[in-house]
Formats: C-alpha cells, sequence, structure tokens
C-alpha cells in the first residue's frame, strides 16, 4: 500500500488512495488502529481514506479516528487531502471534498497553505453548564454539518499557565457528559488580545486504553474544526470579530473566517499551513497478511 503522511500544524495523518489500492471498507478500522499507533507503526492521529465520490465531489474523504472508529470530519484533515488532492491530479487548486458530515470546499492558497470552508453549525447552544464534580463549567456546544460533528468550547482563564493534568481529568469528563448525548470534543479557550483566541482541544470518542483510541484521547497539537467552533461562539458573543481572528495551539496558528447573519453562522473558512512528511510504502508486519504487498 502507498501513503502519504502529512500534518495540518502538527495535526498529523495518514493517507491512503482507496481508487488504487481497493481495499474493502471493512478493512479500513483495522488499518486505522495499527498504522496510528506511535512507536510501533507510523503514527498518526488519523486514517484518511481516498474513495470514489458519489454526491458530484472531486473525490470523498473517510476519517478515520486512531481507534478505528470512524469521524465525521477532520478540518486540518481536510486541509492536507486537499493539498494530496491537488498534487496528485484529482482535483485543481480549488475542489470539492465529499465528507460523512456533508459537502467542504478547498482553495490553493500556495505550495503549503490551504484553505477550507468548513461544515456550517447546525446546533449552536451558548449556554450550556455542565456539573462535574459538583462544579458547574459554562461553555456552549456546537455541531458542524450533518451528521454534526460536537464540541463543547469552554472558557478557561489562565490557560497559558494551567495544570495539563487537571485539563485532560476535565476533558475526559466533558467530553462523555450526560450534557452532550452524542459526546464531544472539548475545545479550552481564552482570548489573548483582539482577534486571537488561545486554544487548546481535546479529542473525544476515543477509547479509554492504554494506547488511546479515537482521535488520541489526549491533546492534540491541533483542531481545526474546533478552533472554528470556537470563533463561531466568540463571534456570537461579540468577543472577536469573526475576521481573520488568529488562533494559538501547541502545533501553529491557525486562521478563521466568518460569515454571519444576525445569530445564525452560515459560514466557516479554515486557513493554515500543511506539511507532507513522508511518501512511501506501508511493511507494517502487524497487519494481516491480506494487507502485505506480498500477501
Amino acid at each position: 500500500m502507498q501513503f502519504w503522511k502529512m500534518n495540518g500544524a502538527g495535526n498529523d495523518f495518514i493517507i491512503l488512495n482507496n481508487l488504487e489500492e481497493r481495499l474493502p471498507p471493512s478493512a479500513f478500522p483495522l488499518l486505522a488502529r495499527t498504522l496510528c499507533t506511535p512507536h510501533r507503526s507510523l503514527g498518526a492521529d488519523g486514517l484518511m481514506v481516498v474513495e470514489q465520490a458519489q454526491e458530484g465531489a472531486d473525490f470523498k474523504m473517510l476519517f478515520f479516528n486512531s481507534d478505528g472508529s470512524l469521524g465525521e470530519m477532520c478540518g486540518n484533515g481536510a486541509r492536507c487531502i486537499c493539498r494530496y488532492g491537488y498534487e496528485t491530479g484529482l482535483s485543481g487548486p480549488t475542489q470539492t471534498v465529499e465528507t460523512t458530515a456533508g459537502l467542504v470546499t478547498g482553495t490553493r492558497i500556495d505550495r503549503r497553505q490551504y484553505r477550507v470552508q468548513l461544515n456550517s453549525p447546525t446546533v449552536i447552544r451558548l449556554h450550556e453548564a455542565p456539573v462535574v464534580e459538583g462544579k458547574a463549567w459554562p461553555c456552549a456546544y456546537v455541531e458542524l454539518g450533518s451528521p454534526g460533528l460536537p464540541h463543547a468550547v469552554v472558557p478557561y482563564p489562565g490557560l497559558a499557565d494551567a495544570d495539563l493534568q487537571a485539563l485532560l481529568q476535565l476533558g475526559k469528563a466533558l467530553r462523555s457528559h450526560p450534557a452532550f448525548p452524542k459526546g464531544a470534543n472539548v475545545n479550552y479557550c481564552r482570548l489573548t488580545g483582539p482577534g486571537e483566541a488561545q486554544v487548546l482541544t481535546f479529542e473525544r470518542d476515543q477509547v479509554l486504553e492504554k494506547t488511546f483510541e479515537r482521535g488520541v484521547e489526549d491533546f492534540t497539537l491541533a483542531c481545526g474544526t474546533g478552533t472554528g467552533s470556537v470563533v463561531a461562539v466568540l463571534t456570537l458573543l461579540g468577543q472577536v470579530s469573526g475576521q481573520g481572528v488568529q488562533v494559538s495551539m501547541a502545533g501553529g496558528v491557525l486562521t478563521i473566517d466568518v460569515a454571519r447573519t444576525g445569530d445564525r453562522i452560515t459560514g466557516l473558512w479554515l486557513t493554515g499551513p500543511t506539511n507532507l512528511v513522508a511518501k512511501g510504502e506501508v511493511f507494517d508486519e502487524e497487519l494481516p497478511p491480506s494487507f502485505s504487498p506480498c500477501g
């Protein structure tokens, strides 16, 4: 199997082109669990599989978390796969990608910078207050696309100096809190200046195991859909302009632009860097023989 390894602001992915590999869909969860495992294989936050589009797009992106579960969408992954599509001839500099959560459009800005229009919010609740160990945590809840990709946006004063272990334990509690029946990615944020927010994202839908599962069940270096959700909420609350908002994360800086009509967010655009790390062939001997080039 041929693969590309890419990252967008540190959010890293393995890309397989199933138009060429022709693997059965049942193979993808095992591939994701195996190939995304750090140290034992290529290691990544997720696996992206290129498939034939069914809705008139240039191609279809299936996104699998590192535990093998199917994800609705991934913003940084979409930016990376748009570069993959352009550089492999699947699409031009402007493209449409079919995802589980709906169609996503992408634009090449230059060799490494890509911009995607995220799935628009289908649910926004600005005033939630789930209780964890007797304390209410004011936050907002957002779903992007349909089926909606769920995010909790949690203001957190002193975020830069916060105890990461405390944030981790709170993230575990919030991402599966009864207030969020679908689960939720948990995005801590605080304003750091005009038009800038600082964000840490805790990935949801992980199987809490020794090696983690479904994203990472840990802090990721960046989260594109989380960043879009944060800026959508801050825009509706009047705390940022919604135009060219820079969000700093451990993996770098992403820029969000928002289209708004009254109390509705009608468009979200995510811009940031991509990094092509490696191209090669998978020889992971932990995979069943049927995955082997000699199998």
